[in-house]
């Protein structure tokens, strides 16, 4: 029980940005029925996906995110820049950004 006081907790903080974007501008969208934080500070971007997806959903959430850089932002992700905490996450990614 006190894990799941625990994650309820976390559920409702948010997203927030990880230490190098603190102060970052932050923007939300929805695409393709997911929901994005996307946190801008000079020329990188991190990218929150809000909510829980099953393994079979996932495959379309990094294109996704560079969507919701381009939406929010007015700006592209760099091909190829996307970086993950762990290889196939597609919770939270970094991105270089060319404006």
């Amino acid at each position: 029980m006190k894990h799941l006081a625990l994650l309820l907790f976390l559920a409702a903080c948010g997203a927030s940005p990880a230490p190098q974007f603190f102060g970052a501008t932050r923007h939300q969208v929805t695409l393709g029925g997911i929901e994005f934080v996307v946190f801008q500070k000079d020329d990188r971007a991190e990218v929150v996906r809000l909510g829980y997806l099953g393994r079979a959903e996932r495959a379309p959430v990094p294109a996704l995110m560079e969507q919701a850089i381009a939406r929010t932002t007015g700006c592209r992700a760099v091909p190829g820049s996307m970086i993950t905490g762990m290889p196939g996450d597609t919770g939270e990614a970094r991105f270089d950004i060319t404006c």
